[in-house]
């Protein structure tokens, strides 16, 4: 990547300029077949949460956006996607995130995307995990890592079943996500 481009990938835009980036989980399979991450109802509840448009969200120069895995996984004996392939992530995520040392701000968006980043921060399960967020945003530790569940329909019950996550967490991820645009 050049100093000021972007690099898109089928389903990724990675960014020597942008200074927050988003960790998804794998492309579902309109995203796998379009190309553009975030491309369905699920951008479009995640740019709610952010607070930006949908111009805003695809600038290369604002948000890096990098999934665990670059291919759709397949569906599960329920019909949900299954998860990012292992073998993934250790192969090309390492080298592309050391390409984008200028990343302040990482919204690990989904359980996979917050294992990798957070490692033994990660809690027991992806609630604990987001509950933390006010833990995780005080350490004083580069780059910033925000928590988040996956903005699928599928969370809808767990979004209404944590009040929190609307009163407490959306407002403070809006303030953080400001403060690096």
């Amino acid at each position: 990547m050049s100093r000021g481009r972007s690099l898109s990938l089928r389903v990724a835009v990675a960014s020597r300029s942008a200074r927050i980036l988003i960790a998804g989980q794998a492309p579902g399979a309109r995203v796998h077949a379009t190309g553009l991450p975030f491309d369905d109802r699920s951008g479009d509840r995640l740019r709610d949460w952010l607070g930006v448009d949908r111009q805003t969200f695809y600038n290369a120069a604002k948000f890096a956006i990098v999934p665990m895995g670059f291919c759709f996984p397949g569906y599960d004996k329920s019909g949900g996607d299954l998860p990012p392939r292992r073998e993934c992530t250790p192969q090309w995520r390492p080298r592309l995130l050391a390409e984008m040392p200028q990343v302040e701000l990482v919204l690990a968006v989904g359980r996979y995307a917050q294992a990798w980043h957070l490692s033994n921060l990660a809690q027991k399960n992806m609630t604990e995990t987001v509950r933390s967020w006010k833990q995780l945003l005080a350490r004083r530790a580069r780059p910033r890592i925000f928590p988040l569940p996956h903005p699928s329909w599928r969370n809808t019950a767990w979004i209404r079943k944590n009040p929190w996550f609307e009163e407490e967490l959306l407002p403070a991820l809006k303030s953080e996500v400001k403060a690096h645009l």
